[in-house]
Parts: structure tokens; C-alpha cells; sequence
């Protein structure tokens, strides 16, 4: 696959392909990015910011990410920005150019190679526990989403919406994104959740225990 060159917008959150991502701009350089966003094909690059702040540069960027497409906009009185956005695809990073005036990087598209025969039954595994989890964390308070949450029927895309929902922190969020496969990442992620799991049960103080 050929690398191409495209706008991004590092951030201190972790965008997965089907995930939404509503965004505040209000820096004079991913304000230009917006811009020239609109004016051609609506697409621009999201990383995690590994350290540093999404503010001011001088940050240090993660190398995978996902392409973000631009679903509707309002530019306010101000020239600030709000926009949705939606992830559609992984990719990595190959180079990261000069600013100019927002950072810019040559990216290569990354496919997910097709899951595995035992995939079904894990996603389904996966999904129980995600549930659970679900489940504990808005006992505990948290805003999360509901617990009788469904997925899609294409296993990639229902393993990325069950990373999207997850209640985790960026960087295990990022490690699942940079996952080499499929089954690789649901198994990553029920590891996690049972993890989670065994943390909102001492919260709660209750013990139920995690499904094996």
C-alpha cells in the first residue's frame, strides 16, 4: 500500500474505526486544518498524544491511528470549530512531516487480516463480560454506556465497537487499536475487562467474579 500524506489532530483520546468523535477547535492551526478538511475530502488522521499536551505542540504522538471523516460541522461567530466526526479506518504511521500549520504525517493504511475460526465464539465471550462490566461500572456511577448494548454482525467492526465502549483508560485503549489481529484484540480485551471487572467489585463491594 502507497503512503499518502494527511492532516492530523493528535489528542489525549483514542479513536477507533466506528467510533464518533465531537471536537472543539479552537487553536488557530487545526482551525486551518478544518478548513482545508471541507475543502477536499473530509478526512484527517487521529493519534494518541503518548506525552505532552494537545495544546501548544511539543508533544510526543503514538504511530497508529485512525482515519477521521468529518460528518457535520458549525464554525462559530468566533472561527471556532464544532465538529462530528467518525472513525472509518486504521492506519500507520510512517513519517511525520513538518507542521505547516498543523501537523501533517505519511500514512499507510492498516487492514485487519480476517479473524479466525474460534473468533465467533470469543466475541460472544467478550461481550458477556463487556456487559458485566457495563453493568458494575454505572452501579458504581460511572457514565458509561448501557449494559444490553448490541454489536455489529461483522466481527471487525464489532470488535472496534466493543473497544469504543469499553471503560478503559487511552493507553490500553491504544494497545487494542494497535492489536495485530482480530482475535488478538478481543482476547486483549476480555483480559482487561475481567480486570476492570475485579476493580468495580472491590468499588462496590460486592463478589461476583468475572466470567473465565
Amino acid at each position: 500500500m502507497a503512503d499518502v500524506s494527511m492532516p492530523m489532530f493528535p489528542l489525549g483520546t483514542v479513536l477507533v474505526p466506528s467510533a464518533g468523535l465531537p471536537l472543539h477547535v479552537f487553536e488557530p492551526r487545526y482551525r486551518a486544518l478544518v478548513h482545508d478538511c471541507l475543502a477536499g475530502d473530509r478526512e484527517f488522521g487521529v493519534v494518541l498524544i503518548a506525552r505532552g499536551s494537545e495544546v501548544g505542540g511539543e508533544d510526543v504522538r503514538t504511530d497508529v491511528g485512525t482515519v477521521a471523516r468529518i460528518v457535520e460541522s458549525q464554525e462559530l461567530p468566533d472561527g471556532r470549530w464544532a465538529i462530528g466526526a467518525i472513525g472509518v479506518r486504521r492506519v500507520r504511521v510512517r513519517r511525520w512531516l513538518p507542521d505547516d500549520p498543523y501537523p501533517v504525517a505519511e500514512v499507510q493504511d492498516w487492514p485487519d487480516p480476517a479473524p479466525g475460526a474460534d473468533h465467533p465464539a470469543a466475541l460472544t465471550s467478550c461481550l458477556g463480560l463487556l456487559r458485566r462490566t457495563l453493568g458494575l461500572a454505572a452501579e458504581a456511577g460511572d457514565d458509561v454506556a448501557p449494559a444490553t448494548i448490541e454489536l455489529a454482525d461483522d466481527p471487525v467492526l464489532a470488535g472496534y465497537q466493543a473497544v469504543a465502549v469499553a471503560p478503559l483508560g487511552p493507553l490500553d485503549r491504544h494497545r487494542l487499536l494497535a492489536a495485530d489481529s482480530p482475535d488478538a484484540r478481543v482476547a486483549e480485551l476480555a483480559d482487561l475487562l475481567r480486570d476492570t471487572i475485579e476493580v468495580l467489585e472491590l468499588r462496590l463491594g460486592c463478589s461476583g467474579g468475572a466470567e473465565p
